[in-house]
């Protein structure tokens, strides 16, 4: 197996090439999104952390460790050291709501690359804030049943997981998403964006897409709820097959050809698919899907980093239309956060 960074990456036991030429060779792809991180000020709404800082952050960290670059995985925790120091708490929202609580995956994250235990407690302050006063069917209290939310509890929950072998966390991570594949997953395949909105939007199935990755990648296979997990992942990308439009892209809306190539999307997944051909869970045919995926991707980045086409943040509305209608974002981290997990993903080989 091939794993030159300098000529081209392998993955799938060798299955598939992806060519090493500079705008799709996925550490110099990674380090010009990382280093646009570094140069942005922290991401916050009414001076509070929001999640797209975290998926951004908690990918670029991943990215530095995956490259063996030691100098920029220390500038990024540098970044975030603020958030284990008294001003630093200012900063942290405290709100009980996915979006505020997926925070939480970002401290064990800096966590598990320095053991420093500031940043293990901080991260389990909030994985088990979250699962106060759970629902009846076992979810979390803050569940809406909108198809982002899997990804918002699931990363924070499987983190906790790997930072300290905890069966419970795991329990959560797929406790979650079996109750959101029951309510949200179509016989296509896709995902609902909610159960008031019968669209297929891209970024929302993206969550999805990753959610279930990620919790597999770490979910012990015997675990009780692993096969319907699995069953729910290879029958979405299956889906994404399907539906993957010539460019390589997928689209805002998945499933409707009039809708335009959406960018965010195609990252996570991208990423999904990158994950499942890695572990043996998809035949090789996938690794061309997310080949073509991540060369169409690489071509919506501009020379500093910032991508193009992502869709602005999107609440649920059962119209075509208004979906079709999304305004299109250059430099959004909701687009710019999955380019990091594939090129981590991909350096893993």
């Amino acid at each position: 197996m091939h794993k030159s960074i300098l000529h081209a990456f392998v993955f799938s036991l060798g299955a598939i090439l992806i060519t090493g030429c500079a705008s799709t060779n996925p550490k110099t792809v990674g380090e010009k999104v990382a280093r646009n991180l570094l140069n942005r000020p922290v991401y916050k709404i009414d001076g509070k952390i929001v999640y797209p800082e975290v998926c951004m952050g908690f990918g670029a960290l991943r990215f530095a460790d995956g490259a063996d670059d030691r100098a920029l995985e220390q500038k990024l925790i540098d970044r975030y050291a603020f958030i284990i120091k008294p001003e630093g708490g200012t900063m942290i929202a405290t709100n009980r709501h996915v979006d505020f609580h997926v925070f939480g995956a970002l401290p064990l994250e800096i966590y598990l690359l320095n053991s420093d235990t500031n940043y293990l407690a901080l991260g389990l302050q909030k994985a088990d804030e979250q699962w106060e006063n759970p629902l009846p069917d076992g979810t979390a209290r803050e569940s809406r049943y909108w198809v982002d939310d899997c990804f918002m509890v699931g990363i924070l929950q499987i983190q906790a997981y790997r930072a300290t072998h905890d069966p419970k966390y795991a329990d959560h991570a797929a406790t979650e998403l079996a109750a959101y594949l029951d309510k949200l997953q179509q016989p296509n395949g896709l995902f609902f964006h909610a159960d008031v909105s019968h669209h297929f939007w891209g970024r929302g199935n993206g969550w999805f897409a990753v959610a279930l990755a990620e919790v597999l990648s770490s979910l012990p296979p015997d675990h009780p709820k692993y096969a319907r997990l699995m069953d729910g992942y290879k029958k979405m990308m299956g889906a994404l097959k399907t539906y993957q439009a010539p460019s390589g892209l997928w689209r805002q809306l998945v499933d409707n050809p009039q809708a335009w190539d959406e960018t965010s999307c195609t990252g996570m997944f991208t990423y999904a698919l990158i994950t499942g051909v890695q572990h043996g869970w998809l035949d090789a045919s996938y690794g061309d899907v997310a080949r073509r995926g991540w060369i169409g991707l690489c071509g919506k980045i501009n020379p500093d980093g910032n991508v193009r086409d992502v869709c602005i943040g999107t609440n649920q509305k059962d119209d075509t239309q208004y979906y079709l209608d999304r305004p299109r974002a250059v430099g959004d981290p909701h687009g710019e956060a999955p380019i990091l997990w594939c090129a981590w993903a991909l350096l893993k080989n």
